[in-house]
């Protein structure tokens, strides 16, 4: 990482000029947060502007000479312990600043600063130890040496791709992959960013985890490894996170990967993927989504390649934006009949999460049991694996499990006895959580009511209707 450059661009502007935006934009968040809060005093622009005093007392002193605000109060340590208000004047600009935006927060950053900080802080991917995963990974059973597969991927810092049969662990293995980037090295991040006098919201709550400040010092430390001693001061408009975690399922929409213009704020809101930079994004259930695996491809293309993103304003102008973090996209449906080759060659690791053998299955029960504080019975497990898979030519999944000791503790529940394990609680359990073939063939030949209130026939009736059946 170049340390210099990233500590160039986290040093406390002291000038206006310093902060690489319009004087205006800057004012016009003044007026605002004024107009909200009435009184103002320097400690508190600095707070939530997340700029050095010096330059608001600078900008404050100018507004006042212009009539716009007042000194409503003074303090004991000169201009800058005053406390500040709107004049008639700077009632009218408040009104103005409202007209072009409502955003009141941090000071946005130019998106050329904000480009520099995510390249310099991904130029090198982050190291992720086999130790490491394998912690990771441990509240799960998985076959031998499968986290020689996902390591390698969580390395490379590009794509993956998780696919196989539902209910074998492929979005929790995203998860713990997520969870080993957050808890690993942290990341510098603005609130806003602002290109072209328009303001772009970065933050957001559920994806952004700030560091506490007690812990800020260890995240800070290769400052001091590059030689850079003494306590660091940083601009405020940055603020130092977790890797960020972005997840998404069938909700995704393609709006959702494009700037949206908020017509009432008058602000954009960065998309997913903008938000996930020097993180993770997990697209789950892939191919199930509101749009279509080949429009994601399109739109993909491009930035899964090269690493920069496109984005276009309301005024027509497009901006390119990095594109740099973990993309993880789990499935289970076939990769090969979702997208074509271009797309699948440029995700570099495809990993493949199977069902379990009989052995991992035996694991995996009587580790739930343990787990559920439910007493492991070997002839109840027998009876499991001999009736409900290998004569029914059942296929096995990690979840059932889970599910079948959990249906049968709900049964004991229900009669008010301690949970145990039986063939006939087994029996009864599977009876409840199981759909037999028989039944779904019979379910999809039942005529179902519609959203008009009209009656759809089943395929088969369907076909007999029109002198296709047999």
């Amino acid at each position: 990482m170049s340390t210099a450059k990233l500590m160039k661009l986290l040093t406390p502007a002291m000038t206006v000029e310093d902060l690489g935006i319009p004087v205006g934009l800057v004012q016009d968040l003044i007026f605002r947060l004024l107009f909200n809060e009435g009184d103002v005093n320097i400690a508190r622009f600095s707070e939530i502007l997340g700029l050095h005093p010096r330059i608001l007392d600078s900008l404050l002193s100018q507004m006042k000479q212009e009539h716009s605000v007042e000194v409503t109060k003074a303090g004991s340590l000169g201009s800058i312990s005053f406390t500040y208000g709107l004049t008639e004047k700077g009632v009218r600009r408040a009104g103005d600043a409202f007209e072009r935006s409502q955003y009141v927060g941090r000071i946005p950053v130019p998106l050329e600063d904000y480009t520099d900080a995510i390249l310099i802080q991904t130029e090198t991917t982050q190291r992720i130890t086999p130790s490491q995963v394998q912690r990771a990974l441990n509240r799960l059973i998985l076959p031998e040496n499968f986290h020689r597969k996902i390591g390698p991927a969580v390395n490379a810092g590009t794509s993956i791709f998780l696919y196989g049969p539902p209910g074998n662990g492929k979005t929790t293995i995203a998860q713990a992959v997520a969870d080993l980037l957050g808890k690993g090295s942290a990341i510098w991040l603005p609130d806003a960013i602002t290109v072209g006098g328009q303001i772009i919201r970065v933050f957001d709550p559920l994806v952004h985890i700030p560091i506490k400040n007690e812990d800020m010092i260890m995240h800070t430390s290769m400052f001091e490894e590059n030689g850079v001693t003494g306590k660091l001061k940083v601009d405020k408009r940055w603020r130092l996170f977790q890797r960020p975690a972005v997840m998404v399922g069938g909700e995704l929409t393609m709006e959702s990967l494009d700037l949206r213009y908020e017509p009432v704020a008058k602000t954009y809101e960065a998309p997913l993927q903008l938000k996930a930079n020097g993180g993770m994004f997990l697209i789950d259930d892939f191919g199930r989504q509101q749009i279509s695996p080949q429009e994601l491809l399109n739109r993909w293309i491009v930035p899964l390649e090269s690493g920069v993103d496109f984005l276009r304003l309301q005024s027509g102008q497009t901006v390119d934006v990095p594109f740099r973090q973990l993309i993880v996209f789990s499935t289970n449906l076939d990769p090969n009949q979702l997208v074509d080759g271009a797309f699948l060659r440029r995700i570099q690791m495809k990993v493949e999460v199977k069902g379990p053998d009989e052995k991992m299955f035996y694991q995996i029960f009587t580790s739930t049991c343990k787990a559920y504080h439910i007493p492991f019975d070997k002839k109840s497990f027998i009876h499991l694996l001999q009736k409900w898979y290998r004569n029914s030519g059942r296929v096995m999944q990690s979840v059932h499990p889970r599910d079948i000791v959990k249906t049968v503790i709900s049964i004991c529940d229900y009669e008010n006895v301690t949970p145990r394990l039986t063939p006939e609680l087994i029996d009864e359990a599977c009876d409840s959580y199981f759909v037999d073939g028989d039944m779904a063939a019979t379910l999809a030949d039942q005529p179902s009511v519609n959203g008009t209130g009209m009656v759809d026939m089943a395929p088969s009736r369907m076909m007999a209707a029109a002198g296709l059946g047999q």
